[in-house]
């Protein structure tokens, strides 16, 4: 029977971007659902704290270590300088919430492209075990973590090239509909983990720059979906689908025409 969607096609790319949200949205309803998304809810909470502690050394400050927590909260914590400016302690509070969707819109491209497959998982895995190694001081997070890189490793080292691809559609997905799983935390000004009460990350930018707290909330929503609509249209394009040369099976032979 013959395919009604050609390989490499936008249409292919849709039906397995689409694929990736309905495994996203469905897997914590089916049984046991909820302990097999667990580690990808870690994953998440690992992308969001490295955004805070990674920006943190952007603006020249010391990032010192990373908690995650059984319930899939976390907290990064900076050495920030007494001296450290307004913008600094508001960007080290936005890259937090931002950095799952950036991070999922780079995935999202590079399931794009073919020859990186393999290498972008590889250094995703890789970036998971050097971040345990330096920052990760939690027990949840030394166990579950190397055990998602081991698993990003194995399937860049063994799976099929369409299953790989499939994984990086899936972590992009997962990171950048991360931010409706942080909609509520988003909007809250004051929030409680590990039995702290703190100021949620857009109640501290609010206490950096001022503004209510909601007006930041919206404004990283906003730039949360632009990265991920940017993303989704170039992985989608179809001229850049339709320019990509398609990969002929190992036993057919392709002759070329002379010039008359």
């Amino acid at each position: 029977m013959r395919s009604l969607v050609q390989p490499g096609s936008q249409a292919e790319m849709v039906g397995r971007l689409f694929l990736a949200v309905i495994v996203v949205i469905a897997l914590p309803a089916l049984p046991f659902g909820t302990y097999l998304i667990y580690p990808f809810v870690i994953l998440t909470t690992w992308f969001h704290e490295m955004g805070h502690g990674l920006t943190a050394v952007l603006f020249g400050q010391d990032f010192e270590r990373l908690v995650i927590y059984a319930n899939g909260s976390g907290v990064a914590e900076s050495l920030v300088a007494n001296d450290a400016s307004r913008l600094t302690h508001a960007a080290i509070a936005a890259g937090g919430p931002l950095a799952p969707s950036l991070a999922g819109a780079v995935l999202i491209v590079a399931s794009a492209h073919a020859r990186i497959w393999r290498p972008a998982l590889w250094l995703t895995a890789g970036a998971i075990v050097l971040s345990v190694a330096i920052y990760v001081r939690s027990t949840v997070g030394v166990i579950v973590l190397p055990l998602v890189a081991a698993l990003l490793g194995l399937i860049a080292w063994r799976a099929p090239a369409g299953f790989v691809r499939f994984t990086l559609q899936f972590l992009g997905v997962l990171g950048a509909m991360s931010m409706l799983r942080d909609f509520d935390y988003l909007f809250t000004e004051r929030t409680v983990i590990a039995g702290r009460a703190m100021l949620s990350d857009t109640g501290q930018i609010e206490a950096a720059l001022g503004l209510p707290h909601w007006v930041w909330a919206g404004l990283i929503l906003g730039v949360s979906a632009v990265m991920v609509a940017a993303s989704l249209r170039y992985a989608l394009d179809e001229r850049r689908l339709r320019a990509a040369p398609g990969r002929l099976p190992r036993n057919v032979v392709r002759f070329r025409r002379p010039p008359r």
